[in-house]
């Protein structure tokens, strides 16, 4: 099953970023996919939030990774798009950092799955040119977008099924055909 949700505008992303904030436990992983633009390190900014993280928190493309201190959890926040393979990922050495932490990994579909088995995956889509009706003005507006939750593992599951609580507007997508 996947949870799919609105998110009308960026505080949205926020929001549901310290929604995942306040349901999170040690270890937990996420991960976050979705083209330039679509509010990836937004989300990270509301999950650091969510963490009573005061700092600025901003897309570590060249650092790779930053470790920011919460006040109940630590965030390790990865931009993996640099990286071209799963051995790369993992000679980041992030391992000593999971238990303790909530890890979040922007560009890691088809690399940090090696993190963990254990995990949720948040796709933000959003509307992308013509395909959307959107003239080439408004492609960088504040512009709605769709986040679907799919979760791995017993603790994925239990981590989407703690934001289905928590999030009102999110709806159940059946995915078995």
């Amino acid at each position: 099953m996947i949870l799919s949700m609105n998110a009308p505008t960026v505080a949205d992303i926020q929001r549901i970023g310290a929604v995942i904030a306040q349901q999170a436990q040690p270890g937990d992983l996420v991960m976050l996919t979705g083209p330039l633009g679509a509010g990836k390190t937004t989300m990270t900014q509301g999950i650091a939030r969510g963490l009573g993280i005061t700092e600025a928190v901003s897309s570590p493309t060249f650092a790779i990774a930053q470790v920011y201190h919460g006040q109940r959890l630590d965030l390790v926040h990865v931009d993996a798009y640099r990286l071209n393979s799963i051995e790369e990922v993992d000679a980041l050495d992030l391992d000593s950092s999971l238990e303790e932490s909530l890890t979040v990994v922007e560009w890691g579909t088809g690399k940090a799955e090696v993190l963990s088995d254990e995990r949720i995956e948040v796709f933000i889509q959003r509307p992308q040119g013509s395909d959307a009706g959107l003239e080439p003005e408004d492609l960088f507006a504040d512009a709605p977008r769709v986040l679907k939750i799919q979760a791995y593992g017993e603790r994925g599951v239990s981590l989407q099924q703690r934001l289905a609580d928590e999030i009102p507007e999110a709806s159940w997508e059946n995915t078995a055909e």
